[in-house]
């Protein structure tokens, strides 16, 4: 692996909308419909601790659930055989962003909506230094990863993507280790599962996590290099 050093990232105009509060949310968690996908409207939006998926119709929703899925950084969970399977995988950062989410997009996926709004808004993103991906590769072939916006102390996890067995998984083991290495406090998974809570994910209530994201916003960070 190589280095290559991380870049500042490139604060857009602001956003010319105004988002609601996180608890304006409904009971589904919906703050508000419409907006844009703007680099200034999604930076506001996840530093007030919303963030943005369509629902029926293709509407533009912003997003508050409560409870809200973390995954704690100092509580993962890997699993004897996944460090078992991990020692077959490769991990790089931000060598693949937009196949990364791409292949989260794939529509054959079950709840599939990340549609190519989303894809050329996050990639805008990575290329102003604020989105990443962490990348599983085995024999030169990516299969596994995930991808999410880093912003102060916040890690905002998008979602994760896996070609071949523990491949997501490794790639989330690797994004844990990387980001506590890089002085990270919270790394947000907006709704968990059965398969993330067995990697060491849990609900918090949404004030616990207003307070987490307070605290993370404000976190002094250090300067990694990204292994490519």
């Amino acid at each position: 692996m190589t280095d290559r050093a991380r870049r500042a990232p490139i604060e857009p105009p602001p956003s010319r909308w105004v988002l609601p509060p996180p608890d304006a949310a409904d009971e589904h968690g919906v703050v508000a419909v419409g907006g844009d996908l703007a680099p200034g409207t999604l930076l506001a939006a996840y530093r007030a601790g919303l963030f943005p998926m369509r629902i029926a119709d293709q509407l533009l929703a912003w997003w508050s659930p409560d409870p809200r899925g973390i995954v704690p950084l100092d509580g993962f969970h890997a699993s004897r055989s996944l460090r078992r399977s991990a020692r077959r995988f490769e991990t790089r950062v931000d060598t693949a962003f937009e196949a990364v989410m791409r292949a989260c997009a794939d529509p054959s996926r079950p709840h599939g909506w990340i549609d190519e709004s989303f894809v050329h808004a996050y990639c805008r993103l990575h290329e102003m230094g604020w989105a990443h991906s962490v990348e599983t590769w085995r024999d030169g072939e990516l299969v596994g990863g995930l991808y999410g916006l880093r912003i102060g102390g916040l890690f905002a996890g998008e979602s994760m993507f896996h070609r071949v067995a523990d491949a997501s998984k490794a790639a989330l083991w690797s994004a844990v280790d990387l980001l506590r290495l890089d002085g990270a406090v919270l790394f947000d998974v907006q709704w968990t599962t059965p398969h993330l809570c067995s990697l060491g994910a849990r609900d918090v209530a949404r004030a616990t996590y207003l307070r987490l994201l307070a605290s993370a916003r404000v976190a002094p960070v250090r300067i990694y290099h990204n292994p490519g």
